[in-house]
């Protein structure tokens, strides 16, 4: 086995340690930050992700993973700057006004990452005039919204009338999801996708910005 597919097996078993290692050793052999990137962190994320999608692991060994995904970056950062690496796209990920959960977003910002995205991550119970200053401030690809309550699903309906208000609709995908969000729902709102868990919401947002 090469140390790409050794670092993608770790991400998964979440060795934060020794996937930092590895990076470490996959540099000094001479694979590119791309690689190391592609083949064996961002890889053993997508695996872990599909494993997730069918039940296979849940959200404890994604949180895991995730750390040591992000240990493996943080060695590889340095290399990513010097060769000026950028991301597959920009996020601005948040739950909508009046709803303060964060574990389905905080879900869906793991697997973003993990698919190579740059997430700007605003936080919960954020207005909509907050979403549009970002996207104004950060110029991204995606907006992606979360609600998981009923009373706060029209606050996805809200962020994009106000985007629509503010004449910048059109520079941005839409993407929405939470526990009461279904497609019909995502359609009557004028969103661009919907995903019902966190490893679609990865694959969703590289298919509309392809």
């Amino acid at each position: 086995m090469s140390v790409l597919s050794d670092i993608a097996e770790l991400v998964q078993k979440g060795k934060a340690q020794e996937v930092s290692d590895l990076v470490s050793q996959a540099i000094d052999e001479g694979f590119s930050a791309q690689q190391i990137l592609d083949e064996g962190l961002l890889k053993g994320m997508g695996e872990l992700g599909v494993k997730f999608k069918n039940n296979e692991v849940f959200v404890p060994e994604v949180l895991i993973a995730a750390r040591a995904l992000n240990k493996g970056t943080d060695t590889l950062k340095a290399k990513l700057v010097d060769l000026d690496v950028k991301a597959v796209g920009i996020v601005v990920l948040a739950t909508v006004a009046g709803d303060l959960h964060d574990i389905g977003k905080n879900l869906v910002k793991l697997m973003l990452e993990g698919s190579g995205f740059e997430v700007i991550d605003l936080g919960t119970d954020v207005p909509a005039d907050k979403i549009v200053a970002a996207v104004n401030e950060y110029n991204p690809d995606v907006v992606a919204l979360s609600a998981l309550l009923t009373t706060t699903m029209a606050a996805q309906a809200d962020v994009i009338k106000a985007l629509e208000a503010a004449g910048i609709r059109d520079k941005v995908k839409v993407i929405v999801g939470g526990a009461p969000i279904t497609e019909a729902f995502a359609k009557e709102i004028g969103a661009d996708g919907y995903s019902e868990d966190a490893s679609g919401a990865a694959e969703i947002a590289k298919e509309l910005i392809a």
